[in-house]
């Protein structure tokens, strides 16, 4: 019988690992495109990743022949195709919970002349994946579908916190202050007291700490599966300073996340939040 630890057997793992690693670097890759303001190069993402950028090239010739990445002509540069997009709309139209909640943001946006966006977290940040805008707004928020929006300093991000059961909350606060680093003391504040708000009155606020000049409120909300999202309504601090933010436009949020929940089968809160209420 073959010993387990055979070279056979230790070179097959070790071809697994490098297939492994292989991948994470092609997705760390396609992130760092997908995240950048301009067309790419290997240089730049061998900055940014740490990965040898011979291993980017690589990278990025496989990239371009699976179709998922363009170089540009005459150019050492790259930007994503439309194969990427695909990929993001196969998982929209598996978001039943979007479908269902849009008639609910629709009217909150109407109601409230301000832009909606309903998010959910991808890893350290929250991502839209709806986005309404009021028809009577001549102001309105620049983010789309896909778009990302900060965890900490974003209401929509300390709306999400609060919705999460107590483990998963301290987990994920322990990593974004790892990420955070030495910029972590003038974050926490600020994070704290909206976690504070959202866990005591169902709501969060952020007034001009994301973007100067920004304003919003957010609430969260538990899916029928335990999925957690979170409904953001804001617009220019002239539209909505924060007294109408607490006011007038927190009163409506939570009416459209108390509809929305209805409608799912879903609840404003984890359990462990309702029994502490």
């Amino acid at each position: 019988m073959q010993n387990e630890r055979s070279p056979g057997r230790e070179r097959a793992r070790e071809k697994d690992g490098e297939e492994v690693t292989a991948l994470a670097r092609g997705l760390d890759v396609l992130r760092r495109i997908a995240a950048a303001d301009a067309p790419v190069s290997n240089r730049e993402l061998t900055d940014w990743t740490g990965i040898p950028k011979p291993t980017v090239s690589r990278i990025t010739a496989t990239l371009v022949g699976a179709g998922l990445l363009l170089r540009l002509p005459d150019s050492e540069r790259f930007v994503l195709t439309a194969s990427v997009l695909e990929l993001s709309n196969g998982f929209l139209r598996n978001f039943d919970i979007r479908a269902r909640a849009r008639p609910f943001l629709i009217r909150l946006a109407e109601r409230t002349g301000l832009s909606v966006h309903l998010a959910v977290r991808d890893r350290l940040e929250m991502v839209v994946i709806d986005a309404i805008r009021p028809r009577s707004a001549v102001l309105v928020s620049r983010l789309e579908v896909g778009g990302r929006m900060d965890l900490c300093r974003t209401a929509v991000g300390r709306a999400y916190l609060a919705v999460l059961s107590e483990p998963d909350r301290r987990a994920l606060i322990g990593s974004l202050q790892t990420a955070s680093g030495d910029d972590w003391p003038a974050i926490a504040g600020g994070l704290q007291r909206g976690l504070d708000d959202a866990l005591r009155l169902g709501f969060a606020t952020s007034v001009g700490e994301w973007h100067q000049g920004l304003n919003a409120v957010a609430a969260g909300f538990v899916g029928p599966s335990e999925e957690r999202y979170s409904v953001n309504c804001g617009g220019a601090a002239h539209q909505c300073p924060q007294d109408i933010l607490t006011g007038e436009v927190a009163p409506a949020l939570l009416d459209c996340i108390e509809q929305i929940t209805r409608e799912i089968g879903g609840s404003r809160a984890t359990n462990a939040i309702r029994a502490a209420g």
